[in-house]
């Protein structure tokens, strides 16, 4: 192959630079659009396409220059140019023919192409369509649907439903009118649920109020029924322990199904207020639900506490306290359940609204009553209610408080009740020996109080040492112990038997004792009321003994701690005390009527001139009398108070003959008077010494019998009977034969012993030396007394 000659740049003879340039930018292929625009505005084309004209002339030259160097090639080239002509031809002619019939079959088909295509755009319009559709039927599909779940009430559906239709369908909603109409719809149903829910939660807030009165019921029902099991647990344990046999494993099983039990029982529906705060909280405004709630039980609660003043509170005490405590068991099952749609703090509050209104309430109208079974019926309910909403958590120490402050008030209204009872008992009493005829009244008017004096059990009929005040003032008292644990039981103290006695001795010592003493101060008492009534003491006197015992009994305390000498009540001594008072009223009864027998300045001639051939009449009526006396006391009363009555009317008489001896209205009185008083005072004496050895007294009193408190008299009368009565002066016979007598009594006495010229010392003197030597011996006594004085 030859090689290619070289490019020869011709340059005619007058090309200018102009020439040059625009032909190398041509060569180069650069852009001469700025030179033509350029010529064009300056108003000159004609040089360029001159120049353009020489350029164009050169570029042929080069094309004839190079054709005639390939020439050869170029032949060749042109003859295979047409070679491929040829060929081209006849493809061209078989592509003809070819589309020829590719357009006679592909007509046919591009009709059905076509008609294909306007299918597929058909369809895709049509399936958009029932997209369309379906959605919108979906969405009125839930629409239909959340209508009737608010026709039914199923709120909570409801609002599931509309919040699908919003997620998921109020965006694909095709229809901007069916879109609209349902996005101003939805406000407006959520506002009707919410009305509808808030209506229905308000009528449950009405019913709820009206069942919390049997809801407080039955929990403080519940609460009683488990507080007599346990104290009928207590009273068998008790009994148990007492027979040292155990009744702890009853104890431990018998109290730990209460709050299930309770929970059971107490079966009150909070689905509404449940659906209510749900509702409430799909809704986004859970906030406020809770305050409307609040706000509104809390209206309930200030109106539950009101009470009615013109129904006595007695009558309306348990509808008031069951419905607080209905209410605070409804708030404790909301609180427990419900989340966190009821605060703690609010409970509390509510809590503290009601015990302070509780507390001076019940202040106020504890203050008012003046029925002891009227506070403790309320007291009892208050504490049942106290144990019960315990159980739930609140604190109800200020109810007990306030309790506790009004036992002053109970215990003084209950003491004046008591006071009535036993000055009825005591004033109707007909200070008779009780007779008791059938085995079941010993043991309740004997045994129940511990007032046997055998524990053998007597024939019947028998009859009791005491009337039967006693056992009728056992009984009140026992009724007064019982009404004061009744009280005291199930408040701030739990151990309130030191309380407890403190009240028992208020009434045995403020109310008993004083009664009592009233009665015995009365002047117009009797020998035998006033014997009864001692008997009666020492009788009330052992039965303190069963009250202490029977009151740490309620109270759980064990009896043996109170059975010590030293655990015994004050007002054992102070009945003692008032026993003693009895006694001395009886004996100042009994003196009274000896003194009313005796009458010795009218019933003796202290002057007479007849020697006494036995005692005086009189004397004989003191004898039946002390001797009915003491045979009653015998039967009635215990043996030191029959010694001391004894003791006691035996010495009044000898201090009656020795006062009568020194009694002013007595100015003189001889020898025979003296015998005749000592006739008297031999049956005294005999008297004396035959009842104290018929009664058993000497087996008791060996040192102390009765003759020995008639000494005084004795020895006056042996002084004045006396042969010699100036050795009285004489120190040792005077310490043993005269020892009781006093200087100063003997010698006023002897003063008065005298004889007239005709009485029988004087008409016997010339007659009888020792007479004579006797009234010598008698004037020297008096001589030495005065002396001696």
């Amino acid at each position: 192959m030859e090689a290619k000659p070289k490019r020869r740049i011709v340059t005619e003879n007058g090309d200018t630079g102009e020439d040059l340039v625009l032909a190398t930018l041509i060569g180069n292929g650069d852009d001469v659009g700025p030179l033509v625009r350029h010529a064009f505005e300056m108003g000159r084309p004609e040089p360029l396409v001159h120049q353009l004209k020489n350029v164009a002339r050169k570029k042929e030259a080069e094309i004839e220059d190079l054709c005639k160097t390939h020439y050869e090639e170029f032949i060749v080239a042109v003859d295979e140019l047409r070679g491929v002509l040829v060929d081209a031809e006849e493809l061209k002619s078989d592509l003809a023919s070819d589309n020829f019939r590719l357009q006679e079959v592909g007509s046919a088909l591009l009709v059905k192409l076509e008609e294909l295509l306007e299918s597929y755009a058909i369809k895709k319009n049509v399936t958009e369509a029932i997209k369309m559709s379906k959605i919108c039927v979906q969405a009125l599909e839930l629409c239909v649907k959340c209508n009737s779940y608010i026709s039914e009430g199923q709120f909570y559906h409801a609002l599931k439903t509309m919040d699908l239709i919003e997620r998921s369908y109020l965006k694909l909603i095709p229809l901007k009118v069916l879109k609209l109409v349902i996005e101003r719809r939805i406000p407006v149903i959520k506002t009707h649920i919410e009305k509808k829910v808030c209506s229905q939660f308000n009528e449950w807030l009405v019913h709820i109020r009206s069942s919390s009165k049997n809801i407080g019921q039955t929990a403080i029902g519940l609460t009683a029924s488990a507080r007599q099991r346990e104290e009928e647990m207590l009273e068998r344990q008790r009994r148990a322990e007492e027979q040292n046999t155990g009744g702890l494993g009853e104890l431990a099983y018998t109290l730990d199904v209460e709050d299930s039990e309770q929970d059971s029982v107490l079966k009150f529906d909070l689905t509404p207020l449940y659906r209510a705060y749900h509702i409430h909280t799909i809704l986004g405004v859970p906030e406020r639900f809770r305050d409307y709630y609040y706000e509104n039980r809390l209206l309930q609660l200030q109106s539950d506490l009101q009470i009615s003043y013109t129904q006595p509170f007695v009558e309306s005490y348990q509808t008031f306290l069951a419905q607080v405590a209905g209410y605070f068991i409804v708030e404790d099952r909301v609180i427990r359940t419900a989340g966190d749609f009821l605060l703690a703090d609010q409970v509390e509050t509510m809590w503290e609204t009601a015990i302070s209104k509780i507390v001076a309430i019940l202040e106020n109208q504890f203050a008012r009553m003046d029925s002891p079974t009227h506070l403790l019926l309320v007291k009892d309910y208050v504490t049942l209610l106290g144990t019960t909403l315990r159980q739930y958590g609140y604190e109800v120490g200020p109810v007990l408080d306030a309790l506790d402050k009004s036992r002053d008030k109970y215990h003084e209204l209950l003491l004046e009740e008591c006071r009535k009872q036993i000055v009825t008992a005591i004033t109707e009493d007909t200070y008779q020996q009780m007779v008791i005829k059938k085995e079941a009244d010993y043991e309740n008017n004997v045994l129940s109080f511990n007032l046997q004096t055998s524990d053998i059990m007597p024939a019947f009929t028998y009859i009791a040492p005491f009337s039967s005040m006693v056992p009728d003032v056992c009984r009140i008292i026992r009724s007064y112990i019982k009404g004061s644990v009744d009280y005291l039981s199930y408040g701030v103290n739990t151990n309130f038997f030191s309380v407890l006695r403190k009240y028992l001795d208020k009434i045995l010592i403020d109310v008993l004792n004083e009664v009592i003493l009233e009665t015995i101060s009365n002047n117009s008492i009797g020998v035998s009321q006033a014997m009864q009534i001692a008997a009666n003491i020492s009788f009330l006197e052992k039965a303190s003994d069963y009250f202490l015992r029977h009151a740490a009994q309620l109270c759980g305390i064990p009896s043996r701690s109170v059975e010590r000498p030293q655990a015994s009540l004050a007002a054992k001594v102070v009945l003692k005390t008032s026993r003693d008072a009895a006694y001395l009223a009886l004996l100042n009864v009994v003196n009274t009527k000896l003194d009313e027998f005796m009458k010795l300045t009218e019933n003796v001639n202290w002057t007479t001139e007849e020697m006494p051939q036995g005692p005086h009449e009189y004397i004989n009526e003191v004898v039946i009398y002390l001797e009915t006396v003491m045979s009653t006391a015998q039967q009635i009363l215990p043996m030191d108070a029959l010694y001391k009555v004894g003791v006691g009317a035996i010495e009044h008489i000898s201090n009656s003959l020795v006062s009568t001896f020194l009694s002013d209205s007595i100015k003189r009185f001889n020898a025979n008077a003296v015998s005749a008083i000592n006739h008297d005072l031999r049956v005294i004496e005999n008297f004396a010494d035959e009842r104290y050895h018929s009664s058993g007294l000497n087996e008791i009193y060996k040192e102390g019998s009765f003759r020995s408190y008639l000494v005084e008299a004795r020895q006056l009368i042996n002084l004045l009977s006396s042969s010699q009565p100036e050795n009285f002066m004489n120190p040792v016979i005077r310490e043993r034969n005269y020892n009781t007598l006093d200087y100063k009594k003997v010698a006023t006495i002897c003063e008065k012993f005298k004889d007239s010229a005709d009485g029988i010392f004087g008409s016997l003197a010339n007659r009888n030396t020792k007479l004579t030597a006797k009234k010598k011996s008698m004037d020297m006594l008096k001589k030495r007394l005065k002396e001696f004085n």
